[in-house]
């Protein structure tokens, strides 16, 4: 059997939601469409240029995203460093389903992808969520599956991508 292994996870969001823990030097800020959609594009074409995912180019991926149903840019949740600039994001649907998730390399390894989830978690649950769903490619090189299972997601699901 070929094709790329995708595993479905899930984390019920009834117990407890433990609050983010910012790294140092960088801070959540509401998404502004007009101020952060470009460097939100960068961002995922960067940490998908090493596999795990895929970014159509912004001229097609940014109107069909804001035109997507499912799309609230109260759910695009991101994290800036000193200067600005974007250097993690959290994408997700009304249907409480992170789309995407994106570290920038420099930042890697500090913690700030648990606390991007932790923050998604708390405003799904906010919404009323009973659980937040996610995707991620088995062979996910960034060690997603690994932040994903320390954060309370269990597998609830896999397919093959051929």
């Amino acid at each position: 059997m070929g094709g790329r292994l995708i595993v479905r996870m899930r984390r019920l969001l009834t117990g407890p939601v433990p609050a983010p823990v910012w790294p140092a030097g960088i801070r959540p800020v509401p998404f502004e469409p007009d101020r952060h959609a470009e460097q939100v594009h960068a961002l995922l074409g960067e940490a998908y240029s090493r596999g795990g995912g895929y970014v159509e180019p912004f001229t097609i991926w940014w109107p069909s995203l804001r035109h997507d149903p499912e799309y609230d840019p109260a759910l695009v949740v991101i994290a800036v460093d000193g200067r600005d600039e974007v250097v993690g994001v959290a994408q997700c649907w009304t249907s409480a389903f992170v789309k995407d998730l994106a570290v920038a390399p420099a930042t890697r390894r500090q913690g700030l992808g648990s606390a991007l989830l932790r923050q998604v978690f708390r405003i799904l649950r906010e919404r009323g969520a009973s659980f937040v769903d996610l995707k991620v490619d088995a062979d996910n090189p960034s060690g997603a599956l690994r932040l994903y299972r320390s954060l309370g997601f269990d597998e609830v699901g896999s397919y093959r991508l051929s």
